[in-house]
């Protein structure tokens, strides 16, 4: 069974400081209301694990980097091994994780094959499962402190729709970041009206307002 859903040939947004591609793998365990990827989310793969691998053959000396996406890219019962051919082959590998697998996460970090995650901050503990429509959220939590622990080179990122999170949800998330100890930027990412996302969410209201989010932390804001 395929699990890789497709192909980004190329991007100069995803991966920063590297020409990358992005890999999008099918399946996930939320059902994010504001998510625009769907129809990876709920189909299997169409793209064989040879298939990537010769792609990435191709393109070696062209692209730096390799971003794994989804879906959620660590149910993929091959990720290990896909992150392998990645590493074997030159190329810096990221990975954009919802952080309910650890124990994926940690096998790969052990052996060296990942160099930088995007962590997704749904919601905090009170509205998590209203965005997600899961109950994961101490996975969530166990995968940030472990990364903050070994101080590895991650982000923590949120996206925004104000309908469901506004100013305050953002200052209580960034301050149980504080307290954790991280110390990186906080990215927020503006909703991306699609039309297409499980909830047919209408388009927000207004935007964030930067300047009422109360934390010592760096907030960047991503396509707003």
């Amino acid at each position: 069974m395929n699990q890789i859903y497709e192909i980004t040939k190329f991007t100069t947004t995803d991966y920063q400081d590297e020409l990358a591609c992005i890999v999008w793998f099918g399946r996930c365990n939320m059902r994010c209301i504001y998510c625009y990827n769907i129809d990876a989310v709920l189909n299997q793969g169409k793209i064989t694990n040879d298939e990537f691998l010769n792609f990435l053959k191709s393109r070696v000396g062209k692209l730096s980097g390799v971003v794994f996406s989804g879906g959620e890219c660590t149910l993929c019962r091959d990720f290990l091994t896909l992150c392998r051919n990645v590493k074997n082959l030159g190329y810096k590998l990221k990975v954009d994780t919802n952080g309910t697998n650890l124990d994926i996460i940690k096998q790969a970090l052990d052996e060296n094959l990942i160099d930088y995650i995007a962590l997704d901050f749904k919601a905090h503990i009170d509205i998590f499962k209203e965005i997600t429509k899961s109950n994961l959220y101490y996975k969530f939590e166990k995968t940030l402190q472990y990364l903050i622990k070994i101080d590895f080179k991650f982000e923590v990122r949120t996206t925004i729709h104000t309908d469901f999170i506004n100013e305050n949800d953002i200052s209580q998330m960034a301050q149980y970041l504080e307290n954790l100890g991280y110390k990186n930027n906080y990215y927020l990412q503006n909703f991306l009206q699609t039309n297409h996302n499980f909830t047919k969410l209408p388009p927000q209201k207004r935007v964030i307002d930067k300047n009422k989010i109360l934390t010592k932390l760096n907030i960047v804001l991503r396509n707003f």
